[in-house]
């Protein structure tokens, strides 16, 4: 099968009712534009994926919805190159000599956008030492619009879901090569490094020229954070290029960037023949995944599957090992909103892409966790990663 470029990337078309909406809000608002600096929004709306840094970079749209983007000379080209917008606008530098927010200043009254205005930040935030005057200092009122924005994020189009599928798929390769390469003797980072690295090249050579990663993810990956032994029992370890051992409890970590939409696969695994402990809270872990998964559904708010399982660990006596919320939602993020956790009344919506990742943590054993990436549909979830799921198929020859 011939995997064509319409098939791995968002249309203009869908770029263009992305910013409709957002005008609508504008609107709705009474604004005279949006100015928009989150990497993750220009992402979104312009399809313009950049290395956030010093240098001010910003999404500008006016009443009249007419867009544009606002770049340093460097990312000119590549602007032009790739965002969806009217007109990109440059400045030199850097600090340099007129300040960039001058230069914004300007742009700004060249679209007649002033006065009440739409903004996720009262000027560009103060990323890797950068200084700058803000919005309400010259004359500005600022509204904030992310709401509504993460609001429009939180739901996902079929294309964005096609997307993610096809994370998932070179993540799933990915895990598999790091599960065929952990033995005992060797390091996490030799594994990690060959699993990703081979799970990148065929991921390449199977999509050839037209693969954008559009993310800080480039490629297929699959690793352990340092989540191996009792430092498995750390949700959010990191790498210590640890020597795997015989008994060791590990989690793993796997997914891929395509055209700025991630996935999550995690699986607990085990380096030997399991001891009656680590049977325990795996099956645990497992029973409560089972459950989160068949909470998910239309109409429900977030906060009831959060509790259900909570409840779960009351009832076992797993109280003293819960860490973290059930689960949260996955797009462009590792981590978006709304979030299975007891805090969020958010309900769930098709088109909602959640990982579901109750984890059980146990000190001087390890950490039980799954994570599988789903997508909400009319009649509950369909799954989207596809790793076997059970300990014998977890089981690694010691």
């Amino acid at each position: 099968m011939t995997i064509h470029e319409t098939e791995l990337k968002i249309s203009n078309a869908e770029f263009q009712q992305r910013c409709e909406k957002l005008l609508a809000h504008v609107e709705e608002r009474g604004a005279s534009g949006i100015v928009l600096f989150d990497r993750d929004y220009l992402l979104y709306y312009a399809g313009f994926a950049f290395i956030p840094t010093e240098r001010p970079m910003a999404f500008v749209m006016n009443k009249a919805g007419k867009r544009a983007l606002f770049v340093p000379r460097l990312e000119a080209e590549h602007a032009k190159s790739l965002s969806i917008v009217d007109h990109v606008e440059h400045y030199i530098e850097y600090p340099d000599i007129p300040h960039p927010f001058e230069k914004l200043l300007d742009m700004l009254k060249e679209m007649d956008i002033s006065g009440d205005i739409l903004a996720d930040s009262d000027g560009y935030p103060w990323i890797f030492g950068y200084r700058g005057p803000a919005f309400t200092e010259r004359g500005f009122t600022v509204h904030n619009p992310r709401v509504f924005i993460e609001d429009q994020m939180m739901v996902k189009s079929p294309a964005e879901i096609e997307l993610i599928r096809e994370s998932c798929k070179w993540g799933n390769l990915a895990h598999m090569l790091l599960q065929k390469y952990t033995k005992v003797g060797v390091t996490e980072t030799y594994v990690d490094q060959r699993a990703s690295h081979e799970a990148s090249l065929a991921m390449m050579n199977t999509l050839g020229p037209i693969y954008r990663s559009q993310s800080m993810y480039n490629g297929a990956s699959a690793g352990y954070r340092g989540q191996i032994g009792r430092n498995s029992g750390i949700p959010h370890a990191l790498a210590n290029n640890i020597t795997f051992q015989e008994g060791d409890v590990l989690v793993t970590g796997a997914g891929a960037g395509v055209w700025g939409y991630l996935s999550e696969l995690e699986r607990t695994m085990i380096l030997g023949k399991p001891t009656d402990a680590q049977k325990h809270y795996f099956d645990h872990m497992l029973a409560l995944q089972d459950l989160a998964l068949e909470l998910i559904e239309p109409g429900k708010p977030c906060s009831a599957v959060d509790t259900e399982i909570r409840q779960y660990f009351k009832d076992h006596d797993l109280t003293a090992n819960w860490r973290h919320h059930t689960g949260h939602t996955i797009g462009i993020r590792y981590h978006e909103g709304p979030f299975l956790d007891i805090g969020d009344d958010t309900p769930i919506l098709p088109g909602m892409v959640f990982t579901v990742e109750p984890g059980v943590y146990v000190p001087e054993l390890g950490g039980f966790r799954h994570s599988d990436t789903v997508v909400v549909v009319d009649d509950g979830i369909e799954m989207l990663t596809y790793y076997p799921r059970d300990l014998d198929s977890l089981t690694l020859p010691a």
